[in-house]
């Protein structure tokens, strides 16, 4: 799949002034025309700050340090989780799938694999086969506890260990330490309207929506922690978020 390469001119826009920022790339085709001719308040402020210079290079200086310094600190851990995924189940150690990044562009995200190869799925896709474009078939209704994942992946998804090969995503470019949760191409329909404040930013390892509960949330109030954020970005909140990252792991809550 190729990245998303429509431009919406959001200078089109009456009474709306955004200074130097032009060409947006965002998917102009999940918004009614009514929005994506006068963007409202918050989808303005949202642009300004994907398109600030501390968005740009500023986050981008702290994620390049900051995910050097986390792998090298945790990788005797990933090491260790590395060799129990693959002395206790069969497959690979990791487990990889599309995303969709900044601008729709597509990537790999990384994983460590905590589940059966045979047993996993794509939820999202088989959800939507059965009830398209139905907000209400989320959140997944996981079985607890799920019978596809083993019983190493149900440790480190506890512990949230399974996601720590992301970091070499952040390393990479393709996602932030902190930003919107990752998601397929098939739950862009499920976002509607607000898709576009995903598509504005990097997504990331934690989030306004792993601080908060995680799989205990529903997922239209997920969509609304994505706008949130993408509204109210700062070094600072993500400061805040990052520290906010430790007691929620912690805790494990909503985490299955």
């Amino acid at each position: 799949m190729q990245g998303r390469n429509s431009a919406l001119n959001i200078l089109e826009a009456d009474e709306v002034d955004l200074g130097r920022i032009s060409n947006i790339s965002v998917l102009h085709e999940t918004l009614p025309a009514s929005t994506w001719r006068r963007p409202t308040p918050y989808l303005t402020a949202a642009v300004r700050r994907a398109f600030s210079t501390r968005y740009g290079v500023v986050k981008r200086a702290i994620d390049i340090l900051l995910s050097s310094l986390l792998i090298l600190l945790f990788f005797p851990v990933m090491l260790a989780v590395a060799i129990a995924v693959v002395v206790t189940s069969p497959g690979p150690i990791f487990f990889t799938q599309e995303r969709l990044g900044r601008f729709g562009v597509p990537f790999r995200i990384i994983k460590f694999r905590s589940m059966f190869t045979k047993k996993h799925k794509d939820n999202v896709q088989a959800i939507n086969e059965h009830h398209p474009h139905n907000e209400a078939a989320y959140p997944l209704n996981k079985e607890t506890p799920d019978p596809r994942i083993t019983p190493v992946g149900r440790i480190i998804r506890r512990l949230s260990l399974d996601e720590l090969p992301q970091l070499f995503n952040v390393l990479k470019g393709d996602m932030s330490l902190v930003g919107p949760r990752p998601i397929v191409e098939a739950e862009v329909a499920l976002y509607g309207q607000h898709f576009a404040y995903y598509d504005l930013f990097r997504p990331g390892i934690t989030g306004l929506w792993q601080v908060s509960g995680r799989s205990d949330i529903g997922y239209e109030r997920r969509v609304m922690f994505d706008r949130e954020y993408a509204t109210q970005w700062s070094c600072v909140l993500d400061f805040k978020i990052l520290t906010r990252t430790i007691p929620a792991v912690v805790t494990m809550r909503g985490a299955y």
